[in-house]
């Protein structure tokens, strides 16, 4: 397993609230040894005038489960993981239903994270692909030392 602690369904869903992952009622559902998934629905809220899925709220989603999955890699008291680059290639339109993104780490260091997001629709068919870049510093007061290894 690679999260700090065994987290919750409903933890990991109140780190939603009051954000940008509540108004696009972002909703994560699974949890597992070395991924997280989570659904948004393809409402009016995040289609472009086409009627498609627009491809910044593709973004959004996979940056929101690629975020949270990074800070659950860390003692979050002592470190914040905040995204520092994401790109998505668009794949796939989406008109309706709900699309999941799924981020998987391709590493998990100190200082940075970097993790993959494939995002699908209801029939499993893949709509984006995304990388995220997530630099992990410290808050005030923490420091690197004692992870750094001398």
């Amino acid at each position: 397993m690679i999260w700090k602690k065994a987290f919750t369904l409903p933890e990991i869903n109140s780190m939603n609230v009051g954000n940008m992952g509540e108004f696009l009622e972002i909703e994560f559902t699974e949890i597992g040894d070395d991924h997280l998934v989570a659904r948004m629905p393809v409402t009016s809220k995040v289609k472009q005038p086409a009627g498609l899925l627009h491809g910044g709220a593709s973004v959004v989603l996979a940056e929101t489960v690629g975020s949270v999955a990074a800070n659950l890699c860390v003692d979050m008291d002592a470190f914040l993981c905040v995204g520092l680059e994401i790109n998505a290639n668009h794949l796939r339109a989406v008109k309706d239903g709900y699309v999941y993104g799924t981020a998987r780490p391709l590493h998990v260091g100190v200082t940075t994270q970097v993790w993959n997001i494939e995002i699908r629709d209801g029939n499993g068919r893949l709509t984006c692909a995304s990388r995220i870049t997530m630099a992990c510093v410290p808050k005030k007061g923490k420091t690197l030392d004692p992870l750094i290894k001398k």
